[in-house]
Formats: C-alpha cells, sequence, structure tokens
C-alpha cells in the first residue's frame, strides 16, 4: 500500500449530481487529508493524521508531501484526434487571412489533407506521434485520452491507424479509449456514392473492429462536406447491431447531428456550437453528455458551444480538447476548459466535472473521474493550498505530481 499527503485539499469530486447545473458550494473538500492507495485503486481518501494512525500494514510506504499541496482526479480528455501526421499550419494561416473552415476544406486543405499525409506514414511513425501527445497530455494532468482515427478513411488504413492507437497505448502510463471515426468524410479517392462508402466501412471495417477487438466506439462527422443524417442511418444501424456505442459529431457548423445522436441513443453528442434552443432541451432531457470543444473554437475563431445554457436546462456538460492537425492543434485540455469557464460564465464546479467525472461518463467509464474508494488512483497533484487558483491562471498552473494507477508518472519536483 501507499498513503499520499498530507494535502492541503483534496477534491475528490464524489456526491456531484450527474446533470444540471453546480455551484462551487456543493465540492466535496477534504482538508488536511491523505490517499491510501491499494495496488491500482484508492482504498481510502480521509485524514492524513488518522490515516497515518491507523493500523496500516507494516510494508505501506508514507509518500509525505511538504508544502501546499491541492489533489484532484486525474482529467478525462474524452475527445481528441492524436493519431495523425503531418501539420495544418497553412489551414491555419488561411483561416486568419479569412477564408472559413469550408472553403479551405473545399479547396483541398482540411481534413482531406491529413488524411493524405497520415496515409503516406507508416504505423511506426503513427505511435511516435501519439506518445509524443499523449505525454503532453499526461503533464497537464490528463490521465485518460480518448483518440479516434478517422484520418484513414479506406479498411486497410482506418485499421492501420487503430492498430497505431492500440500499440501506443501498451507504451504509455495513461490510458488510451480508441474510437473508429471511418465517417469522418467521403475519401476523394473513392470510387462511389457517400452511401457506397458508408456501406463498405460498415460491411468489411466494423466487424473487422469486432474481431480484433480495437474498439467498441463509432463516431461519425454529421454535417454539410461529410455525412447528412439520412447517409448515416444505415451505417449506425449497423454499427449499433454489432453492439458498437456511438457518439456523433453534432452541430458543429449547422444542426441535424444533435438529432442523430438522440435517435441512436449515442453516449455523447460533441461540439454543439450551432446547436439552438430546440437542440439544447432535447440533449437536456436525454441522458446524453454534450461534449463542449473549445478547442475548435479558438482555433476556428468561432462560437463556444452554449455550456451555460446546457447545464442551465438540465444538461450534462464534458469539456475536451479535441486536439487535432487542423481545428484544435492547441491541445491543452485545462487551459481550454478554464477559457470556456470565463466565456460561459462556469463555476469552478462546472468546469473540474467537465473535465473528470463527466468526460469519464461520456466514455461510460466509473472506475475514474472521481477520488473515492474503488476508484483507479488515477490522481493530478499541484502545489497550491487553494484550489481555486488552478482554474484562475487559466492553464498556466500545471500540476507538479501525477499518479496513473498508483505509481507515479509526472514529477517536476
Amino acid at each position: 500500500m501507499k498513503l499520499i499527503g498530507p494535502f492541503k485539499q483534496i477534491i475528490p469530486m464524489t456526491g456531484l449530481p450527474p446533470k444540471g447545473a453546480l455551484a462551487d458550494n456543493q465540492l466535496v473538500i477534504v482538508e488536511d487529508g491523505g490517499i491510501l492507495i491499494e495496488g491500482d485503486l484508492i482504498k481510502t481518501v480521509g485524514s492524513f493524521d488518522a490515516l497515518t494512525k491507523a493500523a496500516l500494514p507494516d510494508n505501506t510506504e508514507i509518500i509525505e508531501l511538504h508544502g501546499d499541496h491541492t489533489c484532484l482526479p486525474g482529467f478525462v480528455d474524452a475527445h481528441t484526434h492524436i493519431c495523425f501526421a503531418g501539420s495544418r499550419a497553412n489551414d491555419y494561416a488561411l483561416r486568419n487571412s479569412g477564408k472559413t473552415y469550408l472553403e479551405i476544406a473545399k479547396a483541398g486543405g482540411g481534413i482531406w489533407d491529413t488524411v493524405t499525409q497520415t496515409r503516406k506514414a507508416s504505423k511506426e511513425s503513427l505511435i511516435k506521434g501519439i506518445v509524443k501527445r499523449a505525454k503532453r497530455h499526461l503533464t497537464n494532468g490528463v490521465t485518460t485520452i480518448e483518440v479516434k482515427s478517422g484520418y484513414g478513411l479506406s479498411v486497410h488504413e482506418e485499421l492501420k491507424m487503430l492498430y497505431a492507437i492500440k500499440a501506443a497505448d501498451a507504451l504509455l502510463p495513461v490510458d488510451l479509449i480508441a474510437t473508429c471515426l471511418a465517417a469522418h468524410m467521403v475519401p476523394k479517392d473513392f470510387k462511389g456514392s457517400a452511401a457506397d462508402y458508408l456501406k463498405q466501412m460498415a460491411e468489411e471495417l466494423l466487424p473487422a473492429l469486432k474481431v480484433e477487438k480495437l474498439t467498441n466506439r463509432i463516431d461519425a462527422f454529421i454535417e454539410e462536406g461529410a455525412f447528412s443524417p439520412s447517409l448515416i442511418a444505415p451505417y449506425f444501424d449497423k454499427a449499433k447491431a454489432l453492439g458498437f456505442d456511438i457518439t456523433v459529431h453534432a452541430d458543429q457548423f449547422s444542426t441535424g447531428g444533435s438529432q442523430v445522436a438522440l435517435k441512436y441513443n449515442a453516449l455523447s453528442a460533441d461540439h454543439l456550437e450551432a446547436s439552438t434552443d430546440v437542440e439544447i432541451g432535447l440533449l437536456a432531457q436525454s441522458p446524453i453528455i454534450a461534449t463542449a470543444l473549445p478547442g475548435a473554437s479558438i482555433g476556428l475563431g468561432c462560437a463556444f458551444a452554449p455550456a451555460r445554457k446546457l447545464l442551465d436546462a438540465g444538461g450534462a456538460v464534458a469539456i475536451a480538447s479535441d486536439h487535432n492537425p487542423g481545428s484544435a492543434p492547441m491541445g491543452d485540455l485545462l487551459t481550454q476548459a478554464a477559457i470556456l469557464g470565463t466565456f460561459e460564465k462556469l463555476s469552478n464546479a462546472e468546469v473540474l466535472a467537465g473535465i473528470t467525472t463527466r468526460a469519464a461518463a461520456a466514455l461510460k467509464l466509473t472506475d475514474r473521474g472521481q477520488l473515492q474508494s474503488g476508484c483507479l488512483a488515477d490522481i493530478g497533484i499541484f502545489h497550491t493550498g487553494d484550489y481555486k487558483e488552478i482554474l484562475y491562471n487559466q492553464g498556466n498552473f500545471k500540476p507538479c505530481m501525477v499518479w496513473k494507477k498508483g505509481e507515479l508518472v509526472y514529477n517536476k519536483h
């Protein structure tokens, strides 16, 4: 066993409702606390003094901290595209010169540019890129990262990406949760219609994912230039029949995707920058997690997802980085979450829940996002005595230590 402490504050993120608005006074704060770890799980969270005086096994390692420290659950980034090759710096320059995302895509940039570069890359180079980006996430306190395919857009290339994600996961202390996004766009070199492409993916790729156990999550981009709600229906029908969980890129530039998420009982609807009061109301009444992606809003210079309205309507809001080479190259979850909180007037509790408990729910993970008995010992430690300092510094205040499954995996001290 290991006992870590004392912490000036432990914010375990326990006892919070899974949906709706949150006030900071709803946060449990354990003062002068300690965390007892057994194996890769948390055994007890409580008073450090009481835990040190308890009848602990003789082999218990006591890791005593000096100075003021605050502890949070390891962050969960529930939407990223960190498996890719190349750069889209040219797209960024064009957007800042006045071109729109869709105009750049139609001219040969955008997603297709990254598809071209990713197809040229070897699986080994993709693995190296994932590992590098995931390690940076780790230094920012992120201990679980969802990673999408979607830059392959053929059966062979999508499998290459998902094999790379699986291989990278085995090399990293963080957990990578793979998602298949073969329905990202219709590849420009595909000989056939959008319906034909989806039919091929449904018949050839989806069964292979089950056989190879590469993912249990299927995503699709519902948008102009990608897939319409009617086109995606047979593909999602096949995915549901095979037992996959569904998530949706929804309402980024136009509405329609959130209705698809509702129809297929998706775990999450992600983006939502274009959602109106109609979509907000429907999502809030459902169990779907609304995942805001402030990195895309910052990268594209567009409105943020209506997180405040979604919470006030009773919805559950997660916050993810959308780290990708095109619209969201920053990839810093904590910075983006803090900025979203400023613009959408979110409480600290709402922001922190969005990158811990509610983000874990978006991935259907019940063993993390909270610091309590039986949960994974995924812990972010910050050198401060007041948790409010973390978001106040808008991402400039990083963890000094990160623990993953009971092991110290990052130490800035």
